[in-house]
């Protein structure tokens, strides 16, 4: 699962890959936004990605999309 975070004020958005289903990281998000001082999330590797919820700008949940390798990439 790729996802995609803008943060207010910056030009880079985050990104990284998860484990987790589309449905968990909304959840994770929904509570950040109600209420946490924090928006939490593990990427596929272990590492924590840990974003004030007072700056969040998006956050784009979306099925990763495979590289395409040869001549059809055109």
């Amino acid at each position: 699962m790729e996802i995609k975070i803008g943060v207010q004020n910056v030009n880079r958005e985050i990104v990284l890959e998860s484990n987790q289903s589309a449905d968990e990281v909304a959840e994770i998000v929904s509570r950040a936004m109600n209420g946490g001082a924090e928006l939490r999330l593990a990427d596929a590797k272990g590492r924590q990605v840990i974003v004030p919820t007072g700056v969040l700008g998006y956050v784009e949940i979306g099925e990763s999309e495979s590289r395409r390798i040869g001549f059809g990439a055109l």
